[in-house]
């Protein structure tokens, strides 16, 4: 029997949040420069202190301290993918609904205990254990409610940023134009002031816009992936539980590629040793 321990997902690179965030920023970049801007003008530390600080310490004073700090882990979350594949993980409960039809659900207690999936860990060592199908299934779903009252709070702490931050860079021009007031004598340095003093709303406005509350929405959608992710696992070791022919498992929890824009794979695993004049009727 080939090993059946389910692969750790590794992390990959996000190339639409990055290449996203590229793209707009070397839009109104490239838009400054054909402007007979320059980019330099808008490198004002001050004006980044004013409107990161003040939006930070708004985003705080609004968030529970330990959500907060959980929506801070998550950061690396909008550029990084650690999904755990669809695809892998209905190949993997196929091979245990086989042992299980052949062994005997018992049988998978040694595989279960080596999942890396802890969610998949814990529904199929209740399913080892005896525990009836609407024990596991009030249990695991009491589980994915939880997650998704968690991985939305995260997501608000992006979305309250993006609120606060274009307020915040208000305040900062606000702060500058009054600096510029006490130079009203000198008109050459009158322009120059104000034109620093709006880098603050640019800062504001563009974080705000291109990273806030976009990266609010990329981690909703790997929330909700998250949760078909184990919506699936819950279904597969229920059905292991009821008993069913893995083909019809596999049939079943192919829905759920669909429903994430995946196209089901050849079903090699299901056919392997077989030839094609050999009927379906055989299998299992």
């Amino acid at each position: 029997m080939a090993d059946s321990k389910p692969k750790k997902p590794g992390a990959k690179l996000d190339l639409a949040s990055v290449g996203g965030l590229v793209l707009a920023l070397g839009g109104i970049l490239g838009g400054m420069v054909l402007d007979k801007g320059s980019p330099l003008e808008l490198m004002q530390v001050v004006a980044a202190m004013i409107v990161l600080g003040g939006t930070i310490g708004a985003v705080m004073v609004t968030t529970p301290l330990s959500v907060f700090l959980r929506a801070i882990k998550k950061f690396g979350a909008v550029f990084l993918d650690r999904a755990q594949p669809v695809a892998g993980t209905i190949d993997d409960i196929i091979t245990f609904a086989a042992q299980a039809r052949k062994q005997g659900i018992v049988s998978l207690e040694q595989q279960a205990g080596s999942i890396q999936d802890p969610f998949l860990r814990k529904a199929l060592n209740l399913a080892v254990d005896g525990i009836e199908m609407s024990e596991i299934r009030a249990i695991m779903e009491l589980e994915i409610d939880l997650m998704e009252h968690a991985g939305e709070a995260e997501a608000k702490v992006f979305e309250a940023a993006g609120g606060y931050a274009p307020t915040i860079g208000i305040i900062g021009a606000v702060l500058g134009l009054m600096q510029v007031m006490k130079n009203l004598a000198n008109i050459d340095e009158v322009g120059r002031g104000i034109a620093s003093a709006f880098v603050a709303t640019v800062y504001g406005v563009g974080s705000a816009n291109l990273f806030f509350l976009p990266a609010a929405g990329k981690l909703k959608t790997r929330l909700k992936d998250a949760i078909r992710l184990r919506e699936l696992m819950l279904e597969g070791v229920l059905s292991i539980v009821e008993g069913l022919n893995p083909k019809l498992i596999r049939t079943k929890l192919d829905a759920y590629l669909m429903e994430g824009g995946e196209a089901p794979k050849e079903k090699a695993a299901d056919k392997k040793g077989k030839t094609s004049a050999e009927p379906v009727a055989a299998e299992g």
